[in-house]
């Protein structure tokens, strides 16, 4: 952690707003990859046995 001895008047550090953008990025991201997971488990993935079976059967 910096020490507060070792800031001088003219540096500037995050701060506050810093901070809530980063949390704000950070839950938008996870709200993000909580839809797209739900997205995807939509998706219906054929199996081995229907894939050989729709080859077999012509049209």
């Amino acid at each position: 952690m910096i020490a507060i001895d070792t800031l001088s008047k003219g540096d500037v550090s995050p701060g506050l707003l810093g901070f809530l953008v980063v949390a704000a990025m950070g839950l938008a991201l996870y709200m993000l990859v909580k839809s797209m997971r739900r997205q995807i488990s939509k998706i219906e993935v054929p199996s081995e046995a229907e894939l050989r079976e729709r080859r077999k059967t012509p049209g």
